[in-house]
């Protein structure tokens, strides 16, 4: 029985095999990017966000103090302490053998001494000790033939506090860790903020000249200011 014409083929008909394999795998790469990528980089920048607010906030409001420290009154504190140490610790004749250990827990245990020892230097006359921290000072002077010393400290407020904090003068290794930090968190949060800009297809345009706008008047005030 012959088959009904619109079942037949043509003898010379080339049959391809149906390409639907190919147009799922596509339509699954294009689903990845489309869907997968924007839900991650929403994702990070809500909890990078999160995170790091308190940080973004401090150096934020330190920034404002910082470049204002003339809006705020002078809250320091100077106080002066004597006494004397034990001498043998500074009076021997080779300087490399000054017990500066012994020196600078005394002071600290006796007079109650924060920050770091940024300095100790020796002479023919006299030790000279400097302890720094964040809004902090202290200096001391010791007599190396008698073990007398005098120290002059220097407490500071609150905003002199937080602005070093912000410029991280006198803080240490571990605040300088947390200086890194913060700043990496800032770039992860702007440009996990850029990628989202970048998949919503009616404020890319508009977003990305904004962008340009706030760069370019950035580099304007630059030239202009200096």
């Amino acid at each position: 029985m012959e088959a009904p014409k619109s079942q037949q083929r043509p003898w010379n008909t080339v049959t391809k095999e149906p390409s639907e394999p190919i147009r799922k795998q596509s339509s699954a790469g294009t689903s990845f990017w489309q869907r997968q990528m924007p839900a991650l980089a929403r994702w990070l920048h809500l909890y990078l966000s999160m995170f790091s607010f308190a940080l973004v906030l401090f150096f934020a409001v330190t920034g404002l103090t910082l470049n204002h420290a003339d809006w705020f009154s002078d809250a320091s504190r100077t106080t002066d302490y004597k006494g004397k140490l034990t001498a043998s610790w500074v009076s021997v004749d080779d300087t490399s053998k000054v017990n500066k250990l012994a020196v600078v827990e005394y002071l600290r245990a006796t007079h109650q001494l924060k920050g770091t020892v940024d300095d100790f230097r020796i002479d023919a006359a006299e030790c000279s000790v400097s302890f720094r921290g964040p809004g902090y000072t202290a200096d001391a002077f010791i007599n190396r033939q008698t073990g007398t010393y005098q120290i002059t400290e220097t407490r500071m407020g609150l905003v002199a506090i937080i602005n070093d904090l912000h410029k991280g003068r006198d803080t240490g290794k571990g605040w300088s860790l947390v200086i890194d930090a913060s700043a990496i968190f800032m770039t992860l949060v702007s440009v996990t903020g850029l990628l989202l800009l970048l998949f919503l297809k009616k404020r890319r345009t508009s977003g990305l000249l904004w962008s340009l706008i706030g760069l370019a008047v950035c580099a304007v005030l630059y030239v202009a200011l200096f």
